[in-house]
């Protein structure tokens, strides 16, 4: 795109940034000096001017870069790479939006605009009047080219032939548009233009369609017959047509998989290959035990035993063959107490109840009562002992729900009387004075979005709208980091299942990797098209999913920053995500009240489970992975039959090549239970080691 390509060089000129300049004119191949009107002499490279992407304008801050190297838990560095930018990788960094007026410039080719109307109608009549085969593959056009035909029209100042041409096609818009349309109609001046960053988006970035080459042969001799060049420019220009041989796709398979900001995914989006295998588990003994389990106390320190050797530590003695390299990435070691708790977690799942159609699990409800904080986001601990509320008067609340109270660690002055080689050193250091069943932690300057738990429980991160994530000990109950990199209000975070790395998306568009020890972050994972509204660690650590108000769900890799799979499919930006505990599926929901499942590996959709009216705000797998529970704002819990969902999935070549899903119509056989709650919407859900269910909500009166 040269002319991004100059308005970035002429910015670094402006800012006397003169060897970055240099640099990327090495890169780009533009030699001579003349920046003022064109590039004098453009290489005629393979790689040509396609070697810098535009960085996405209405973004400012830096963007692209390289990312700094991972410090690994065990002090070995990760390989530096750049992050991907929306447009690839791109070693340069911009601070400032590059100009706006070359971007938009584009929309200068100029037709009659008289005949926008009598163009776009002529491209519907020829359209609706092809085969039933290709007519639902060529009406994916009709939304980019409408958007664009009428940006064009604003742009170039023709405001009453614009404002006609919207009313008389915009209701032939696809539903699923709807919201997007309502933005593009407040747009009717050039001036509005400028600071619109969903519509720069669309400038910017390719729509992508996916159609047949039949359907595209036709679409083209049409267009050169009517000598349609206004039509045929944008569809050069501004869409990006991801031709596939073979039979055209159906209405319900294209719907299944269009309606995200920038179309559907590349089909190169999703090749390359994912390790969604699981990390094998470190081998330890176990002590074997049942009746002395009650003399155990909650930090789960046994009393002193001979351990007897034990087989359940070793369960997977066998490399799963789709699992990444156990030292792939940096993880941290295993503490003794993390040992105890691998342990204790054993004992549970020994006594695990196995779930399925026939067996559905008891639900408890945590109702948040006269929250009039405003409840926004829960956590609860893996060991289920813990539940932490964050609220939108910027405060985080954790409760005891067990009969264990909370406590502090003791001052420094009393901690340095207490005998340090007796046996129970560990309950000597806590205050009972300070017991308490709520802890209160202030620090947030705005509504607190979303909380997390460390693995280890000693850790809680919570994130705001005041941009920030914080870091809170569990034994002092104390702030002890505050992680400033995103400038705007940040939606979700959470730790990794490993502990030390955690996970953070915000309304800046970019998800941001942590280690609990930098205060910068580690990765920077930039390419989602409006805010990242939730995060998720995959299973073993090295991938990280991110749903985003751009409809899409994309899969980054936490080794080197790069995207490695773009779900499309939702209607409305993305609320929750959920890895099954294999680590082959992912959940996702959202405003659309769809949940639909995703088969990592093919990169394809598998699934769609339909019966939510609204908002799903919570997923999760059971700990087997039988059943898959849904919350939403329709105030239900669905319980949902995942075997089945998953069995006898069809992923031939051919599907993998094309994308031609066919989603099996069986929500409702796959639907194994409805639980109401009293207007209470469901924000939060998790699986207890033994398979009970805990949902949890605040109480809304109207």
């Amino acid at each position: 795109d040269r002319q991004t390509l100059v308005a970035v060089l002429q910015f670094l000129r402006r800012s006397n940034l003169r060897e970055s300049e240099e640099i990327l004119r090495r890169e780009a191949r533009l030699l001579g000096d003349d920046l003022g009107g064109s590039v004098s002499t453009v290489a005629s490279s393979s790689s040509g001017v396609a070697a810098v992407p535009a960085v996405p304008p209405g973004k400012g801050g830096v963007r692209a870069g390289a990312a700094g190297s991972l410090p690994g838990a065990k002090g070995r560095p990760l390989p530096a790479r750049n992050v991907e930018t929306a447009g690839g990788s791109c070693g340069v960094v911009v601070e400032d939006q590059p100009d706006v007026s070359a971007v938009l410039s584009a929309y200068n080719q100029q037709g009659d605009p008289a005949l926008y109307e009598e163009y776009y109608s002529g491209l519907k009549h020829f359209i609706e009047c092809s085969l039933d085969c290709h007519r639902a593959e060529l009406s994916q056009l009709f939304y980019p080219l409408f958007v664009h035909m009428y940006l064009e029209l604003v742009y170039n100042q023709h405001e009453s032939e614009a404002k006609s041409f919207f009313e008389r096609f915009h209701g032939d818009q696809e539903c699923y548009y709807q919201d997007d349309l309502r933005v593009l109609s407040s747009l009717t001046k050039k001036e509005h233009m400028k600071g619109n960053e969903t519509m720069l988006d669309f400038r910017t970035s390719k729509f992508v369609l996916r159609i047949s080459r039949d359907s595209y042969q036709l679409l083209k001799r049409h267009l050169q017959e009517k000598q349609n060049n206004q039509i045929w420019n944008i569809v050069q220009e501004h869409l990006y047509i991801d031709i596939f041989d073979g039979m055209p796709r159906s209405k319900q398979q294209i719907d299944a998989m269009v309606g995200s900001l920038a179309g559907e995914a590349k089909r190169e989006a999703n090749k390359a290959k994912v390790f969604f295998g699981l990390l094998k588990e470190p081998e330890f003994d176990v002590p074997l035990d049942d009746e002395d389990e009650e003399g155990e106390n909650e930090e789960g320190k046994p009393k002193k035993k001979k351990p007897k050797k034990d087989s359940v530590g070793s369960k997977s003695k066998k490399q799963d063959p789709n699992a990444p390299p156990q030292n792939r990435i940096p993880l941290p070691e295993l503490k003794d107490s993390d040992k105890l708790d691998k342990v204790m977690n054993m004992k549970e799942a020994a006594r695990r109840v196995r779930l399925g159609p026939e067996c559905l699990p008891s639900i408890c409800f945590y109702t948040f009562l006269n929250a009039y904080q405003g409840l926004t986001a829960v956590d609860i601990t893996d060991d289920s002992s813990m539940i932490v509320g964050g609220f939108a008067d910027s405060t985080v609340r954790v409760w005891s729900v067990t009969p264990k109270k909370l406590r502090s660690v003791k001052t420094a002055a009393d901690l340095s009387l207490i005998d340090k080689e007796s046996d129970d050193v560990l309950e000597r250091i806590m205050d009972e004075k300070t017991a308490s069943e709520l802890k209160i932690l202030y620090g947030h300057s705005g509504p607190v979005y979303g909380t997390s738990f460390s693995p280890d429980r000693n850790y809680l991160l919570s994130c705001s709208e005041d941009g920030t994530v914080r870091l809170w000990s569990l034994q002092t109950f104390t702030c002890l980091v505050g992680y400033k990199g995103h400038n705007y209000p940040v939606w979700d975070t959470q730790f990794s299942p490993y502990g030390y790395y955690f996970v953070s998306g915000g309304h800046d568009r970019v998800a941001r990797l942590w280690a609990t020890d930098h205060y910068q972050p580690l990765r920077i994972f930039a390419g989602h098209l409006a805010d990242v509204t939730c995060t998720r660690f995959h299973p073993n650590s090295n991938y990280i999913a991110t749903g985003s108000a751009d409809r899409t769900i994309r899969l980054w890799d936490v080794l080197n920053g790069n995207c490695v799979r773009i779900f499309t499919g939702h209607k409305g930006p993305i609320h929750s995500v959920a890895f099954s505990p294999n680590g082959r599926f992912l959940a996702t929901g959202a405003t659309d009240g769809r949940v639909l499942l995703w088969d990592i590996g093919h990169g394809l959709m598998v699934g769609e489970l339909k019966g939510h009216t609204d908002t799903i705000y919570a997923l999760r797998f059971s700990r087997d992975g039988e059943i898959l529970a849904s919350g939403s704002m329709d105030n239900t819990v669905r319980l949902w039959d995942a075997v089945k969902a998953f069995e006898d999935l069809e992923t031939d070549d051919f599907t993998t090549a094309t994308g031609h899903i066919n989603l099996p119509e069986n929500s409702q056989d796959l639907l194994l239970g409805t639980y109401m709650t009293k207007s209470t919407p469901v924000v939060h859900l998790h699986f207890t080691r033994r398979n009970l269910l805990l949902a949890a909500g605040a109480y809304s009166s109207q």
